[in-house]
């Protein structure tokens, strides 16, 4: 079976080492488990932050300041766009926090939280991503 390979970037990586930040281990643990979810995202900074697109149009972006805590901010790009009827996905992992129906945040408070719902995050990564192209 072939191995998978993701696509992260070394400008990322450079970005992330210059903050030290204290939830470092959460953040990579988190950008490879976004990544794993679609080989077709592509990683950049945006919002001093990881950032994750699909054809160019970003979905996820992670917030790591102030550093208490990591957040992915789940959305459908910088543009306004008319709020959907419903939300865009069922979370029925209870990760999501919605802001709106186009919009939700998951946090991590530490490894553990991490740990606790990576599998069902990246189910969470994956009905996001088909339900914002």
């Amino acid at each position: 079976m072939k191995k998978q390979t993701i696509n992260i970037n070394s400008d990322v990586t450079s970005f992330l080492d210059a903050q030290n930040h204290p939830f470092r281990n959460e953040i990579e643990a988190l950008r490879n488990c976004i990544l794993s979810a679609n080989t077709n995202l592509t990683e950049n900074v945006k919002w001093n932050g990881p950032n994750y697109c699909l054809d160019n149009n970003d979905r996820i972006t992670m917030k790591i300041n102030p550093p208490k805590l990591v957040q992915l901010i789940f959305h459908c790009g910088a543009k306004v766009m008319e709020q959907p009827k419903e939300k865009l996905i069922k979370d029925d992992f209870g990760i999501l926090l919605w802001k709106g129906n186009d919009r939700a945040i998951a946090t991590f408070k530490n490894m553990q939280d991490f740990e606790n719902q990576k599998a069902n995050l990246t189910e969470v990564v994956k009905k996001w991503l088909l339900a914002t192209q």
